[in-house]
């Protein structure tokens, strides 16, 4: 059965479902996922309200006109200050997180949409699909991988009625302008949240009053698509804003900001930097420049590619936002301004590797926050103490770090990366059963997170427990098919578990996210050299070590291919560099049975006793030293 047809053509007899205008110029961000919401929340109410309650955030944000009925279970903090304190903007894989979260709603709620007895799928049409936007584009992705086609048939059509009909035939200007305010007035009478974020600023553009209504409209727009961390739509809506707005104006300088931090979150920067740049010449507010100093900074130190990282051109940056944010007149924005500031030098003085730079930089932050702002910011006072707390870890002051991360949860309960944070510190110093918490926690206080399952897996796996590692490692990949990491674990636990073609399959579809990845190569050559293809086993490891001369576990499974084919000085040599990248009972004990079948006693009695050192319950090692 075809999940889409490019072509419109819905199969014979299957009457559609749900007829939507998927034009983002309609309804924004999730035209099409508000709509599929907007069909099936009211009767999931009445028949599975816990399903509702259990997706809130997801519902929330994919469908804003259904927040008056579904009410916020998980919300954080920064949903509920004012728009000054508002400094966090949420990461482009947030979208994915709701996505997800979706999609498993509506695989619980669409059975109930069937007529009574019908087997046969819910037909949604998407119409003007050429012109989603790219929510709905990831939305209707992951539908179609995660929702069974015998319970959703999507049909998605690129014809449509184009977006300017209502007044775009008149032939006269006045005439069309009057037009798209009248329909404009119609849409916000109507009281439905979602046209301000495409059709309510479209027609207010075009309206009477374009550099008044239609900066407002576009401004609503804007502020929400941020909060929301709908990127791609600042990034269109953010210009059209910047066109009519009065340059140096609040507006002008509103559009600006967002515009520029929306399009460095999406690997933007030049453009960014450019909107920056504008800025500078248009205005004389040294609020403006410090911020704009602050931005550019961040878009050197923070350059996805490590190699086009300019620390030093960013230094000259932060050094210009410190200087004005210090002789800024009021106290209160003087230390936040400030506060956020130091915050960035401690950044990219981390990432010149001098971590105790960076921490009095962050603890002088702490201090103006503590001093000037105790009943105000506090997700900027959330932020640098988790910053503080990522410091102190880099640092080996666990305690400490465990404390400040504590703070930071306590700040906002709701914010799963630090209950990430944490759970990692908690993991690295053996507290499995804290931190397993903490990774449930997260799991719990987000939408579907993958990053939250994959912690949990490596937290199995660490204990031995492969099984649950691996349930977690198939939920991490069922939620994010390019979650590279989670092919790397997955292989070598399947490999572990001898599932052979599960394992290659892993192998295979990591290679092709990321071709000659070394961890991947290590365990193609580990299931050659089990299947005795000792030819392409050697292939493998010798090419994962070419591209990653220090990962042990080439070295030590390549080890054990030489062992396999009788080269015991290659076993033994091999085996020695594995030890050196990191000691391991394992890792003694194989060299030590090659020391022995070499005649070379005394050495392998050594590693031996160093085996029992490292496992001194291990009774096969017992054994070998005779007793």
């Amino acid at each position: 059965m075809e999940r889409s047809r490019p072509s419109g053509a819905l199969p014979p007899a299957r009457p559609p479902w749900l007829v939507v205008d998927g034009h983002r110029w309609s309804r924004g961000p999730y035209t099409v996922g508000g709509a599929l919401l907007r069909a099936v929340v009211p009767e999931a109410l009445l028949r599975i309200p816990h399903r509702v309650a259990e997706h809130d955030i997801e519902i929330r944000s994919v469908a804003p006109d259904l927040r008056d009925r579904v009410a916020a279970r998980r919300e954080t903090v920064e949903a509920r200050i004012e728009d000054a304190e508002r400094i966090l903007v949420p990461a482009p894989r947030r979208t994915l997180r709701l996505a997800n979260g979706v999609a498993e709603f509506l695989r619980d709620c669409l059975p109930g949409c069937r007529p009574p007895g019908s087997a046969e799928p819910l037909a949604l049409v998407v119409e003007n699909a050429h012109e989603l936007d790219p929510t709905d584009r990831e939305l209707l992705a992951i539908l179609g991988r995660r929702v069974e086609p015998e319970l959703l048939a999507v049909v998605l059509r690129s014809s449509g009625p184009p977006p300017d009909r209502f007044g775009g035939r008149a032939a006269d200007p006045a005439e069309r302008a009057r037009l798209h305010d009248l329909r404009a007035d119609e849409l916000e009478a109507g009281g439905e949240f979602s046209f301000r974020l495409g059709a309510v600023p479209f027609h207010r553009e075009r309206g009477a009053d374009p550099r008044g209504k239609g900066v407002r409209a576009l401004w609503t727009a804007v502020d929400h698509c941020v909060q929301e961390g709908f990127l791609d739509a600042v990034a269109e809506l953010g210009p059209r804003g910047l066109r009519l707005a009065e340059p140096g104006s609040e507006l002008w300088w509103c559009f600006t900001q967002r515009t520029a931090t929306a399009l460095g979150a999406l690997n933007r920067q030049e453009e960014a930097r450019d909107l920056y740049e504008h800025a500078r010449r248009t205005s004389q507010d040294p609020v403006v420049h410090a911020a704009c100093a602050y931005g550019t900074a961040m878009l050197d130190a923070r350059h996805p590619d490590p190699a086009r990282r300019d620390l030093e051109r960013a230094t000259g940056w932060i050094n210009q936002a410190v200087a004005i944010s210090t002789i800024l007149p009021d106290r209160r924005e003087r230390a936040f301004k400030l506060g956020f500031d130091r915050n960035g030098q401690a950044l990219i003085e981390m990432r010149r590797g001098r971590t105790d730079r960076a921490l009095v930089l962050v603890e002088s932050a702490i201090g103006l926050a503590q001093a000037e702002l105790a009943d105000r910011h506090p997700v900027h006072r959330m932020v640098l103490r988790a910053n503080r707390g990522r410091l102190l870890a880099e640092l080996g002051r666990t305690k400490e770090a465990l404390e400040e991360y504590t703070a930071a949860i306590a700040i906002d309960p709701f914010f799963a990366d630090h209950y990430l944070d944490r759970g990692n510190l908690l993991l690295s110093v053996g507290q499995a059963e804290e931190a397993l918490a903490d990774y449930e926690a997260a799991i719990r206080v987000s939408p579907p997170l993958p990053e939250a399952y994959y912690n949990r897996a490596e937290l199995h796996l660490s204990l031995g427990e492969l099984e649950a590692g691996r349930v977690d490692l198939d939920r991490v990949l069922e939620l994010d098919p390019d979650f590279l990491d989670a092919y790397v674990n997955r292989a070598g636990v399947l490999a572990v578990l001898e599932r052979e073609a599960e394992a290659r399959a892993d192998v295979e579809a990591g290679l092709a996210l990321d071709p000659g990845n070394p961890h991947l190569l290590t365990v193609r050559g580990q299931l050659d050299t089990e299947a005795g293809r000792f030819e392409e086993a050697a292939g493998a490891f010798d090419a994962a070590l070419e591209r990653a001369p220090g990962l042990g576990a080439a070295w030590a499974n390549r080890g054990i291919l030489r062992y396999r084919t009788g080269d015991l000085g290659g076993a033994v040599a091999d085996l020695s560099r594995a030890i050196e990248f990191g000691e391991s009972a394992e890792l003694y004990f194989n060299r030590a049975m090659v020391l022995r079948e070499l005649g070379r006693a005394e050495s392998a009695e050594g590693d031996l006793r160093r085996a029992l050192v490292l496992a001194p319950g291990d009774a096969e090692i017992r054994a070998a030293l005779g007793g």
